[in-house]
């Protein structure tokens, strides 16, 4: 199942159902790709769009919420929809074509031995396009902010293009996360590592979208730099509490 996750997505969204459908046969699974697209009631008509495509209802499903309340809750409420429809294994991705559809083969193929593969731009083979000078250097320096701070062995802690195994959704709590920006992105990798799952990174090239714009804006950075600093004071604390170890005896 790949989750996409729109809002004002129009110009964007059939074009890219018609590539993750074009999979078929993903890798050796043989299970045809099922996409479901969840939309915050977009005014530009994404819903409708997605509605009209010629495999809605088969392969193409559907997801309305009321109201736009962030990517993070937009992402629990595709990854709920997943879970309680026994789906094995779960792929998130961005509706404006900047994640490589064609790279969701090699992220299934990845939790043959993993719990959770990353989409990386910043891992040998890996990279953006179409990025100018200073969007590339706030992504480099956010995510050296927040691996530094969080301790995290991933590169790209900010992904979006990622592939989760069930169970391994469930065991770092995507559904019951806190965040509803684009920190969400962040908090599952960080929950992954902290519960110990299995976390690699594949290659994949960024391509910065041609139709409609980015929803990121200063709030959302803001978000993502306070609650990272938030989630490593509150280890830090539940470290200094903890009761020390007692003697051998």
């Amino acid at each position: 199942m790949v989750v996409i996750p729109t809002y004002d997505e129009r110009a964007n969204v059939s074009t890219v159902l018609d590539r993750a459908l074009a999979l078929s046969v993903v890798a050796r699974f043989d299970v045809p790709v099922h996409v479901l697209v969840v939309d915050d009631s977009s005014p530009d008509g994404t819903a409708e769009a997605v509605a009209a495509h010629p495999e809605f209802g088969r392969r193409v499903h559907l997801l309305v919420r009321a109201e736009k309340e962030g990517l993070g809750a937009a992402y629990r409420a595709g990854f709920a929809w997943a879970l309680d429809r026994g789906y094995a294994r779960v792929v998130q991705m961005d509706a404006d074509l900047s994640h490589p559809p064609e790279r969701i083969p090699a992220l299934l193929g990845a939790l043959d031995r993993h719990d959770l593969a990353v989409g990386s731009r910043y891992v040998a083979g890996g990279g953006v396009r179409n990025w100018p000078l200073r969007r590339r250097f706030l992504s480099w320096a956010g995510n050296l902010y927040v691996r530094l701070v969080l301790g995290l062995p991933v590169h790209d802690v900010t992904a979006g293009f990622k592939a989760f195994r069930a169970e391994a959704l469930v065991e770092l709590g995507a559904v019951d996360s806190q965040s509803d920006g684009y920190c969400f992105q962040i908090e599952t990798t960080w929950q992954a590592c902290r519960h110990g799952l299995s976390v690699t990174e594949v290659p994949i090239t960024f391509v910065d979208r041609q139709h409609g714009h980015s929803k990121m804006s200063g709030s959302i950075v803001a978000e993502a730099l306070v609650r990272v600093l938030g989630w490593r004071l509150s280890e830090a604390r539940h470290v200094a509490v903890r009761p020390a170890a007692q003697p051998v005896t």
